[in-house]
């Protein structure tokens, strides 16, 4: 299938079957493959180009299906899906693996005073910053202060958050401390995503038909697609941030952990690689990227506008953001 590709292959939407959760798995997997955090700018042109050209109709010779998806995943992994710009590298839902190994890895080695508990919780929340603006959903633009004010109130309440559970822990048994930093995590994401995605709650997301017809915008699809965000993210760091405290609780009364105690860090660090391979695919997956609602479950105002001019429509679609 090399010289007489069809055009009709809709590169638009996901490979695989997005209704079913084995299905967005496979598409996630290939999003977060941290593999294409690697890949060089040539690459990733040629990726766009590739999927640009053959959006207009258009295709180099002997362009197999393969490699056209293959060019599709290395696009949706570089590119934001609304606004077409090539995203910040750390950024990327492809940097979540090794980003976030690195961090939570250090985040459950250093917990044990307060000064280590306040750096690596400005750390996480520094690079969860980033990641939300990257992943946004829309194409509005959001402000300086906005972002500011995301970034203050998250690092804020993580701080809070990790420091007070840190004291109450005192009289607890020592592994109830390595999970403090997880408590403080989960109390961010409540707090950075809303923050970081505040424009869209007050102006809304684009919504659409399933055609991909832009109908307007709505906040309300905006406040389920954050709520869902939200509990991707906590989801993802459930089993980073449960299991590899536990193994570590084990590992650490064992004679050779004593004897290198230096190997600590690196141990734990691979533990949440190893959790966060598979944590994070399937945890975007929970939901569809392309989320939907009633039209009825719309602004009044919206509601309206969608019924005079497209009466046939009773379902809206719109990217949550990642």
């Amino acid at each position: 299938m090399s010289g007489d590709l069809p055009l009709n292959i809709n590169i638009k939407e996901p490979r695989w079957d997005q209704g079913t959760f084995m299905g967005r798995a496979q598409h996630f997997f290939m999003v977060t493959d941290p593999r294409n955090v690697l890949l060089s700018s040539e690459v990733l042109e040629d990726a766009r180009v590739t999927v640009e050209n053959y959006r207009l109709g258009t295709m180099k010779p002997g362009l197999t299906e393969d490699q056209l998806w293959r060019a599709k995943y290395i696009y949706d992994s570089a590119f934001h899906p609304d606004t077409g710009e090539k995203m910040l590298l750390i950024g990327r839902m492809s940097a979540q693996v090794p980003m976030n190994m690195t961090i939570t890895g250090c985040m459950l080695t250093f917990y044990r005073t307060a000064p280590a508990v306040v750096f690596w919780q400005w750390v996480n929340q520094s690079f969860n910053a980033i990641v939300n603006y990257t992943n946004r959903s829309g194409d509005a633009p959001i402000t300086v202060n906005q972002l500011g004010a995301a970034y203050v109130s998250a690092t804020t309440g993580a701080v809070v958050t990790a420091l007070g559970l840190k004291a109450l822990t005192k009289s607890l048994p020592a592994i109830m401390g390595r999970f403090v930093p997880f408590a403080a995590v989960a109390a961010a994401n409540c707090i950075n995503i809303p923050f970081m995605r505040q424009r869209e709650l007050k102006y809304g997301i684009p919504v659409t038909d399933a055609e991909g017809k832009r109908l307007g915008e709505s906040s309300e699809a905006a406040q389920q697609a954050i709520v869902q965000v939200v509990v991707s993210r906590i989801g993802m760091a459930v089993p980073a941030m449960a299991l590899p405290p536990v193994i570590m609780n084990a590992l650490e009364k064992k004679a050779f952990m004593k004897r290198f105690p230096v190997l600590n860090a690196p141990v734990q660090v691979g533990l949440v690689g190893l959790c966060l391979v598979f944590a994070t695919p399937l945890c975007c997956a929970l939901f569809p990227q392309k989320s939907s609602m009633k039209v009825s479950s719309l602004e009044p105002e919206l509601q309206e506008r969608i019924r005079q001019n497209n009466p046939h429509i009773t379902t809206v679609y719109f990217n949550k953001g990642l």
